[in-house]
């Protein structure tokens, strides 16, 4: 599974990188988690709000945080 956090940098995009790896952590799942911070490649994913969440290449979630019990949720649903 390969999980990309997209995002410039700001405190909302390193609070959803840190949801992941709690999520994963307690999912008791493995990924391969990326952080995007690259404007062009973020907008390719077609993402107008930032923090994004992104799952095999699968937009999940965008333009909020959701928490580490949310994100497992929708890990175990990939």
């Amino acid at each position: 599974m390969n999980v990309k956090v997209l995002g410039s940098g700001c405190a909302n995009c390193q609070r959803l990188a840190a949801n992941v790896q709690l999520a994963l952590e307690h999912a008791g799942m493995t990924a391969e988690v990326e952080k995007v911070e690259d404007v062009a490649a973020i907008m390719g994913y077609g993402v107008t709000a930032t923090p994004a969440l992104v799952v095999d290449e699968r937009v999940l979630v965008s333009g909020r945080v959701p928490s580490p019990t949310q994100i497992a949720a929708l890990l175990r649903g990939v």
